[in-house]
């Protein structure tokens, strides 16, 4: 299987796997606790959102960020690839509008006073990162800020992954962990500068905590 065949069957099988084995336990494993830096950096970029603003939270998962901002007074509006996070989503949540929408297939133009990604950005091929990131520039208005999560994983681990999946025969670049069920991807963080770079953002602030790395951004 080349790159191409092989980077649009694995996004597939990551929607289907979060659909039918992820959802169903996603709230009792993960969904509930908000890790100390997360929220930290999450309360301070609140902050920053205008106080009736009307934030993006893209790849929203089951909303588990809608309580934060809901309480400071803000909207919000979720998206996600996987139609059945969001459907727990929707269980919690029933009045916050939500859409199956794609991180690359984000089409809205200055939508959004301000957007979070978080805890997802791992998901994301080498090749998507900088369209994902233009995405996210051009739905937020004017002078709105970003705030993303990049996940971490030890050099050697990193090395290890991506020795096991080239004997595997799987057309990987470094940085990737796959096998035949999950997708990692770990990029070096002057790389995601430069992106950030490339998408006319301004990098505001950065921290390191909870396996992430924490980026606040703004749209000039």
């Amino acid at each position: 299987m080349n790159r191409e065949d092989w980077l649009k069957y694995k996004r597939r099988s990551t929607g289907q796997r979060y659909d039918t084995k992820w959802a169903p336990i996603y709230d009792q494993n993960w969904g509930t606790n908000i890790d100390p830096t997360h929220e930290r950096m999450l309360t301070k970029f609140l902050s920053l959102c205008p106080p009736q603003g009307h934030l993006l939270d893209a790849a929203c998962g089951t909303g588990k960020y809608w309580r934060m901002i809901l309480s400071t007074g803000r909207t919000v509006f979720g998206i996600d690839q996987s139609e059945g996070m969001l459907a727990y989503a929707r269980e919690k949540f029933p009045a916050i509008p939500t859409e199956k929408v794609g991180l690359q297939e984000m089409h809205y133009q200055e939508a959004f006073d301000a957007a979070i990604c978080m805890d997802a950005m791992e998901f994301v091929f080498p090749e998507d990162w900088l369209l994902v990131m233009n995405n996210l520039y051009r739905l937020i208005q004017p002078g709105g800020r970003l705030y993303f999560t990049v996940e971490l994983a030890d050099e050697k681990d990193i090395q290890a992954a991506f020795d096991r999946s080239k004997e595997l025969g799987l057309p990987v670049v470094y940085g990737e962990w796959a096998d035949e069920e999950g997708y990692h991807y770990y990029p070096q963080m002057e790389q995601v500068r430069e992106w950030v770079r490339l998408a006319q953002f301004r990098l505001l602030e950065e921290a390191v905590g909870d396996d992430y790395h924490h980026f606040i951004v703004q749209k000039d």
